[in-house]
């Protein structure tokens, strides 16, 4: 049965405060974010204060580059004519390649400047957050009538009724859906295995998942700029190929290193045994 979809993007207004869908759910994605990251320093007995700082990092990361990612990747003849749009946030236009660009900068920005952390470590983490961060704005693209499917003949097809009357694929809904099971299989992945002790396999995955998803989905989704009817892959498949192919080294480096560790463990055992066995120690008179 096709749903017609006509809701407004404006969740409440109080006074002249207005609350849309979009920010309370982008805004909620970066609670869920700090309160993940805190509970994994908290099990790794890492500094709390840390995590306030990690999530400032990752804020300013997210909007900074997700901001820059729109208007170099899909508009930037419109935003080099007029520079001054790029500040015009509320206007729209995001691109979640370039927020991954900018968080993995800000990232390593942090690590920079506060010593005990490597960049693996802290992606491993993070990325958990990120992913539930990426079920709920594409929830909030939802709300928002925005990145919409191709048409459809199929009986979920959504008539999205701000853009016009065909039945489309809910392309934010199938994205959102795959994004909350990739967070719960890392979520799963870091509390009941240890494989969040092998540096990289968490983040490897994430990669594959996230961005192997965005690949298969763009063929379901309307091109956002008109140029990419030309190109043979949209823009999104194309920026999504070498994120993919980072995880998939990522994952198999961490298969290795995984393999590795118990002979690691044993080489470093056996030169302190041989140094017990040359002076074995005294026995109290």
């Amino acid at each position: 049965m096709t749903l017609t979809w006509n809701v407004s993007p404006i969740l409440l207004h109080l006074g002249p405060v207005t609350f849309r869908w979009y920010g309370v759910l982008f805004a909620l994605s970066f609670w869920l974010g700090y309160e993940i990251v805190k509970a994994a320093f908290i099990r790794e007995k890492k500094p709390l204060i840390h995590v306030d700082y990690l999530i400032f990092y990752m804020m300013i990361g997210t909007i900074v580059g997700a901001r820059l990612g729109h208007t170099l990747f899909y508009e930037p003849e419109i935003y080099l004519r007029d520079p001054i749009r790029i500040l015009k946030i509320w206007e729209g236009g995001l691109a979640s390649h370039g927020a991954a660009i900018g968080i993995f900068l800000a990232l390593y920005l942090f690590i920079r400047k506060y010593k005990g952390y490597t960049f693996l470590w802290i992606c491993d983490r993070c990325c958990i957050g990120v992913a539930i961060a990426g079920f709920l704005i594409r929830t909030g693209n939802f709300f928002n009538s925005e990145i919409i499917g191709k048409p459809t003949h199929a009986n979920w097809g959504v008539i999205f009724e701000r853009v016009d009357m065909l039945p489309r694929h809910p392309a934010q809904l199938y994205e959102a859906f795959c994004y909350l099971l990739i967070f719960l299989f890392l979520f799963r992945t870091y509390w009941k295995t240890h494989w969040y002790k092998v540096p990289g396999f968490i983040f490897g995955w994430f990669l594959v998942l996230v961005f192997g998803a965005r690949f298969c989905l763009e063929f379901v989704k309307e091109n956002q700029v008109p140029f990419e009817a030309h190109l043979p892959l949209n823009l999104g498949q194309l920026l999504s190929i070498p994120l993919i192919a980072a995880g998939a080294w990522l994952v198999a480096r961490a298969y290795r290193l995984n393999a590795a560790l118990p002979q690691i463990d044993a080489l470093q055992q056996k030169p302190a045994k041989r140094s017990q066995a040359k002076n074995p120690a005294k026995s109290p008179r």
